[in-house]
């Protein structure tokens, strides 16, 4: 939903189809938020949860950093200062994440006592 959406941006006609784009993106949006926390606490000892969360949690934020730090340059030298080809890159990128999610296995909790 969310690569589609992103993608879908580039062939907008009117303001009114980005409402279609965002939903796409919004329904991707919510699983991003929950989902790669609900994977990794599987896979954690209970007693160091909060350690390895506030780790992989630097994973999510310095990337976010990194990609607003080199980002313009990027807009400005590869797409010709047209932010919309950057957004359609990222629609690709989202669905190649999407696809690699699908080698990850996810284990259930287990509750010890």
């Amino acid at each position: 939903c969310g690569g589609l959406g992103l993608i879908s941006m580039y062939f907008a006609s009117s303001p009114e189809f980005l409402i279609f784009s965002m939903v796409g993106v919004g329904i991707a949006w919510a699983s991003i938020l929950a989902m790669p926390y609900a994977m990794l606490a599987g896979s954690l000892p209970a007693h160091k949860m909060g350690v390895y969360m506030g780790i992989f949690n630097f994973f999510i934020t310095i990337p976010q950093i990194v990609s607003g730090i080199i980002n313009r340059p990027i807009v400005h030298n590869l797409f010709g200062n047209k932010a919309i080809y950057a957004i359609v890159m990222a629609g690709v990128l989202f669905l190649v994440a999407a696809a690699s999610v699908s080698f990850v296995e996810d284990k259930d909790d287990v509750v010890t006592a």
